[in-house]
């Protein structure tokens, strides 16, 4: 995000460069940073004339070449993006005959998604010595979190713990999905509201007592009553609760347990920092370690390998999803 800021305020700053190549596995950034660019650099009189998108698909790099060569028409400067020039990509290398000589009064946006250029090879070079490579990295499961706060943060909005962890697990790693959910959330509560599950439940449609982490917590617990009554709703709602989903879920939280039990410092900072969580969720840690000795977790993820291979219909061609898991689950706090 530091990164994204830097980009965002030397361009407000008026540090505009000829080529910016946006690359990499996370599109939302890449999209932020064109969408900025397309609406910001120049004004709306200016645009009609000065301002073009292209599409990967439809064009060659012969295309780019040619109107990022022309002269702006009562401008300083005219703007040209490509979107999904990753179709592009068996030619892109051509692109560095224009990179090497950019037109100084032209803006050139390559949005190339998913993918990166060989830093080693020309066209890198050449773009990075001129322009800039921005290469938007996707974010890991135990990253997402601390993105959330951080983008609730910058709006004046707080978000409990326990709210961020019910939209990671519903939404997963797609940033875009996140932005626009956190958005909808914005709109019907005021600047400086703390986001609680009850928030997420009303407006996003996710359950705050049926979900997977509560069934975690509960399997954590050994709470059998709660853990029944949460694996008997996912059994009626199978469509909105994929077991392979719970069950890789379950299989991420013991595996972090026989880490937990091989760690010599259990002191609260050091769980946190070894198993990746915000530390809010030490205690869940702490609680299982108790209600399940190594040798048991080692069961357990026996258990859940077991389960993943029926619920793919191997060996259980007719046993319905929600036995499996009604089943599992009985094994595992048994």
């Amino acid at each position: 995000m530091s990164d994204v800021a830097k980009i965002v305020s030397d361009i407000q700053s008026g540090n505009i460069k000829p080529i910016y190549f946006l690359m990499g596995e996370e599109p939302y950034y890449i999209d932020k940073i064109s969408d900025f660019i397309e609406e910001t650099i120049l004004s709306e009189e200016e645009k009609g004339f000065n301002q073009m998108v292209l599409y990967g698909r439809d064009i060659t790099i012969e295309d780019i070449i040619d109107n990022a060569k022309r002269f702006p028409m009562m401008a300083d400067k005219q703007v040209v993006i490509v979107k999904e020039a990753q179709d592009l990509s068996r030619t892109i290398e051509n692109l560095e005959v224009y990179a090497t000589n950019p037109q100084p009064s032209t803006v050139l946006v390559i949005c190339y998604k998913y993918k990166t250029i060989d830093k080693r090879k020309k066209l890198y070079k050449a773009i990075n010595k001129c322009g800039l490579v921005y290469e938007s990295k996707k974010l890991y499961e135990n990253q997402i979190a601390d993105w959330i706060r951080r983008v609730l943060q910058g709006k004046k909005y707080q978000i409990e713990a326990k709210a961020t962890l019910m939209l990671v697990e519903f939404l997963g790693t797609d940033l875009s999905k996140i932005s626009n959910e956190l958005d909808k959330l914005m709109v019907v509560l005021p600047a400086g509201s703390t986001i609680t599950p009850t928030h997420i439940e009303e407006n996003i449609g996710i359950s705050k007592d049926y979900n997977n982490f509560e069934l975690r917590k509960a399997v954590g617990e050994r709470n059998v009553l709660n853990v029944n009554r949460i694996i008997n709703h996912f059994a009626q709602n199978q469509k909105a609760n994929p077991m392979v989903v719970t069950i890789s879920l379950l299989n991420g939280f013991f595996t972090q347990l026989l880490i937990y039990h091989s760690l010599k410092d259990k002191s609260n900072n050091n769980v946190a920092k070894s198993l990746g969580v915000h530390p809010f969720f030490v205690s869940d840690y702490i609680t299982a370690g108790k209600n399940y000795p190594m040798r048991k977790v080692s069961q357990v993820i026996g258990l859940l390998r077991d389960a993943d291979v029926k619920s793919k219909g191997v060996g259980a061609n007719s046993i319905p999803p929600g036995d499996i898991l009604k089943e599992l689950l009985f094994k595992i706090i048994h």
